[in-house]
């Protein structure tokens, strides 16, 4: 485990078992060093923030940087409130994305989303995405971590996972969505929102869950 992980999750200690569990099972489960090391300085938001493990890593990567995160889950928020709140470069609370669009709008050197558009339906990707784009100044970088729809076990094993996370345990809230996407339409779909796709990344290998990152710039 890297120094800045472990950071990151001592933050935790405080919270309850099952909070703390599932911050450690976030932490093993994705790539989130992979997408923290791409982003640049300044401000950025963290849309879908949970427990706040991923602004956590932002922050302590670049005491510099200052970092927003917004989720609809108060649950959620008020645990990543309490776990982080020796951080001075970071904020959070319940919010939307379109929320803090409108109070910060085009201003944001950088956004992250990670493992939150597969929990909407996929009509409302278009809007999500757009309201991102109104987040950044011209030139801001965008990181979208999604779970690729590439019909191999890892898809089917991903699907499966987050229906016991949202059907049966009431962990995570979804939308009525968990669609996973082939990466040629997240490309469409960043380019039609007044995204240039960089770069599409399979994060993957290591993990049971088929991990893409894509790298887009604000146009």
């Amino acid at each position: 485990m890297s120094g800045l992980l472990e950071q990151a999750l001592a933050r935790y200690a405080g919270l309850p078992a099952g909070e703390r569990f599932h911050v450690h099972a976030r932490a093993s489960s994705a790539p989130l060093l992979a997408v923290v090391s791409r982003l640049p300085p300044g401000t950025v938001a963290d849309i879908g923030c949970g427990h706040g493990l991923l602004s956590a890593l932002m922050a302590l990567a670049v005491p510099e940087r200052r970092v927003l995160g917004v989720d609809l889950d108060a649950r959620k928020v008020r645990w990543a409130q309490q776990a982080l709140a020796g951080l001075p470069n970071v904020t959070l609370s319940v919010g939307s994305v379109e929320q803090l669009a409108q109070a910060h709008p085009g201003t944001l050197d950088a956004v992250v989303v990670c493992d939150v558009l597969y929990l909407l339906p996929d009509d409302q990707w278009p809007g999500f995405l757009k309201a991102v784009r109104g987040l950044l100044r011209p030139g801001g970088r965008f990181l979208l971590k999604e779970v690729e729809g590439d019909g191999s076990w890892k898809h089917a094993k991903a699907l499966a996972q987050e229906w016991v996370m949202v059907s049966l345990l009431g962990r995570t809230k979804a939308s009525g969505g968990m669609v996973l996407k082939p990466r040629v339409d997240g490309v469409r779909l960043l380019r039609d929102a007044g995204f240039e796709v960089r770069e599409v990344v399979g994060l993957g290998e290591g993990y049971t869950t088929p991990h893409l990152l894509y790298d887009a710039e604000a146009r």
